[in-house]
């Protein structure tokens, strides 16, 4: 009876160990199996040029899940950033083929427009006590029909027939087709990312953001404003949903019909992966970074191996089920 206590406590406290090891990096160490795993199934999965487009692939979803991050951090969730670049990415288009407008000003209206639906999301979770996630659902809805209303249903791009049967004239800038390009579209993801770590790392906002995650009545207690924080956090949710809009109008040069909803999946599972990234067990730009790898590196050695499309839902999925798991078991420990 005496040898039998010690030993069970030992073997829980390995099970422990090992599950801590693995809540740590279990990510990194997924991310380094699959490259391997693809490079000897496809050794040009490992060439620069590949490992440039995975790059690339992910960079407007690494910026459309550190908006996500930030709206975590405040104990918060922002379903509508897909819809909103959808809307982002219809405005600055739109602003150059049908209104002819320059650059500043084709990117500062799908901005403010952008915006707009923070300040929403916001009020509405703030004042009215909203919970976040069913105000940003139904956010979603709405913008995704404004969207679709403001494009009436098509794809707005150069010399496209306008309802009165004419083409439109205005032209997209060379200077914003450069925004989309390689080095630019992944020098702008790592700004985003390395700006947003030092924002919620070494400023003293981001730590009230995380300590209003953490116990929104201490922090409140402590003098921190709450419902500020929660409004800033929406509003840069918002402006980064926004920059992911734009940066995919420059790569594709067209609006297609709720082009930023399919973001919405991988940059939610992306965020959540990172929260357990090193053990951070919380939101951060560089585990959402790492996610974002994960992910792009998964769907870019699918294609590789000649997975069919239509499957690499149930992947993205499985993986994000996964990483919920881990974190709220780890919550709960």
């Amino acid at each position: 009876m005496s040898t039998t206590v010690p030993v069970t406590a030992n073997v829980k406290k390995r099970k422990l160990e090992l599950f801590e090891f693995f809540y740590k990096y279990g990510t990194i160490l997924t991310i380094i199996l699959l490259v391997g795993v693809f490079a000897a199934t496809n050794p040009s999965f490992i060439q620069t040029t590949n490992l440039i487009n995975i790059l690339r692939s992910i960079s407007i979803v690494t910026i459309i899940a550190i908006g996500i991050t930030i709206s975590l951090t405040v104990d918060g969730f922002d379903l509508s950033v897909g819809s909103v670049a959808s809307m982002a990415n219809a405005i600055v288009i739109s602003m150059f083929v049908w209104f002819s407008q320059d650059t500043l000003i084709a990117i500062l209206a799908a901005i403010g427009a952008s915006l707009v639906v923070g300040a929403l999301n916001s009020f509405m979770i703030v004042k009215l006590r909203i919970p976040d996630m069913l105000m940003t659902l139904a956010t979603m809805f709405i913008i995704q029909g404004i969207a679709l209303t403001y494009t009436k249903g098509a794809t707005v791009s150069q010399n496209m027939v306008m309802p009165d049967g004419t083409f439109a004239t205005g032209l997209i800038s060379p200077l914003f087709a450069k925004i989309g390009q390689v080095p630019w579209i992944i020098g702008i993801m790592a700004v985003i990312v390395v700006a947003t770590h030092i924002f919620l790392t070494y400023t003293k906002h981001g730590r009230y953001m995380y300590i209003i995650g953490g116990n929104k009545e201490a922090a409140r207690l402590s003098g921190i404003s709450v419902n500020k924080y929660k409004v800033l956090a929406y509003l840069l949710s918002a402006l980064f949903a926004a920059i992911g809009g734009i940066v995919l109008a420059s790569r594709v040069m067209t609006s297609e019909i709720n082009s930023g909803s399919p973001y919405l999946m991988d940059a939610v599972a992306a965020a959540f992966i990172g929260s357990s990234v090193l053990g951070a067990g919380k939101p951060n730009a560089f585990g959402t970074f790492v996610g974002a790898v994960l992910i792009g590196i998964l769907q870019n050695g699918l294609i590789m191996m000649s997975v069919p499309y239509y499957a690499m839902d149930i992947v993205k999925g499985t993986v994000l089920a996964l990483a919920l798991a881990i974190t709220y078991y780890k919550q709960k420990q």
